[in-house]
């Protein structure tokens, strides 16, 4: 394996451990609310994501540093092509952080009603950005032969396929953030999110299959690389099938990590989609960007190689310490910070 190709498979990584991570910070972050019937199950349900979310958020600015180092032209063209939805990710993120931090600072109403809708915003724009991305991504790109991206916002980035993909991001992570919720508090608040994951199951379900049919029609993903995407995606669907069960049983852990399991399978089939471009052109397939071409010279991913496998046992270490450490439920007698 080149080190261009390991490069590659390590952002990939790093973007299937933010999906994974950040996706339950989504969904508790949507559930306050659909979920929360008061101030105080609102202050359980950020606390039950309160010593996460921000280090969850790393592994997003970990891969784009690394699509940055190791591939420059790729990092050029699409930041540079998507530089809109980017920005509005950046402000999500930073509006649902600074909620976090400020909604308890201050115990009037408005001030309250303001954080929590940046709670809300901040947790359902980034998954849809990021599904709607993806979906770009793997569909094609007005890509010339210069790596310049000459994309419009409605066409190129989103329509029909792209917008599918991104509520597709949107339902599973709030399932996910549902799974994650009944595993973390008590009484009536965890009740209503089982209830509720059972209601919106179905239609989880039906965009999902949707979004499989379309990749079929709109890409050349199951042409290309089917042999790998069909046997993945058909494991996706059995585990999403088992969840049901999981969920009526009460079997907590296992429901939190099937939809874990759903979302690793989905963003890690966009990459393998992807290789080994990574960028499509719908202008000219001479125009495709490959990790070859997109990458690095040698000497500097031999370099960053060295560094990343001193330091993320390290960093991996930390993050499961963290979670042993504030593996408890939350309960409303408990210390409420936000």
């Amino acid at each position: 394996m080149e080190l261009s190709e390991l490069w590659f498979l390590l952002i990939g990584v790093l973007w299937v451990g933010f999906i994974f991570l950040e996706g339950f910070d989504f969904g508790v972050g949507m559930s306050t609310k659909f979920l929360a019937k008061n101030e105080t199950e609102k202050r359980v349900l950020i606390n039950t994501i309160g010593p996460h979310w921000d280090a969850n958020e790393v592994w997003l600015l970990t891969a784009g540093g690394a699509m940055f180092a190791a591939f420059p032209h790729w990092y050029a063209t699409l930041f540079s092509g998507y530089y809109l939805p980017f920005v509005l990710l950046l402000l999500a993120l930073i509006a649902r952080g600074v909620a976090f931090e400020f909604r308890g600072k201050h115990h009037a109403a408005k001030w309250k009603t303001t954080w929590d809708w940046s709670i809300f915003l901040g947790s359902f724009i980034p998954p849809f950005l990021v599904g709607v991305l993806f979906s770009g991504l793997i569909k094609g790109l007005p890509i010339d032969e210069n790596m310049n991206m000459h994309a419009t916002f409605f066409g190129d980035m989103v329509n029909l396929f792209t917008l599918v993909g991104g509520i597709a991001f949107v339902l599973l992570s709030y399932l996910h953030g549902l799974m994650f919720i009944t595993m973390k508090t008590n009484g009536q608040l965890r009740a209503r999110a089982r209830e509720q994951a059972l209601k919106i199951y179905w239609v989880t379900g039906a965009v999902i299959v949707l979004f499989v049919v379309l990749t079929g029609i709109f890409t050349d993903a199951y042409a290309n690389r089917g042999a790998i995407i069909i046997p993945m995606y058909a494991v996706a669907v059995l585990l999403y099938l088992a969840l049901y069960k999981t969920v009526k049983d009460k079997k907590e852990g296992f429901s939190f990590t099937l939809t874990g399991l759903i979302l690793v399978l989905v963003t890690a089939s966009f990459f393998i989609a992807l290789f080994p471009n990574v960028m499509i052109s719908t202008t000219d397939v001479a125009n495709n960007i490959t990790i070859y071409e997109a990458a690095s010279g040698a000497y500097s991913l031999k370099v960053m190689t060295i560094v990343a496998l001193t330091m993320v046992p390290i960093v991996l270490a930390y993050t499961i310490w963290s979670y042993y450490i504030f593996r408890k439920r939350v309960t409303h007698k408990e210390h409420l910070e936000y």
